[in-house]
């Protein structure tokens, strides 16, 4: 398979600009991604905004069922990443 051009992806970034509710989230992301992708994608903000709260790795390991390797990974992203989680939930309204 050939490699995604950056076009693609940024016209795949500008398709999803344009979903103007739940409901055309769910029916597009339902198209584009398998359940297990949208469920391994909700896992990692449910992970994310854990962290935020301050809930220890041990906690987060077992009312989720996932490997400290997983949280870690996201607590890598949270703290280093491009701040996209920290964005969002400043405009959701779960962080001020």
């Amino acid at each position: 398979m050939n490699k995604v051009k950056q076009k693609d992806i940024d016209e795949l970034y500008a398709a999803i600009l344009k979903l103007e509710s739940v409901s055309e989230c769910k029916k597009f992301f339902r198209d584009l991604l398998t359940e297990n992708e949208i469920e391994d994608i909700a896992e990692r903000w449910k992970i994310a905004r854990m962290l935020v709260r301050g809930l220890p790795y041990s906690q987060i390991e077992n009312e989720l069922g996932i490997s400290s390797t997983t949280i870690a990974r996201v607590h890598k992203w949270l703290k280093s990443g491009k701040g996209g989680y920290i964005m969002m939930m400043k405009r959701m309204g779960i962080l001020e």
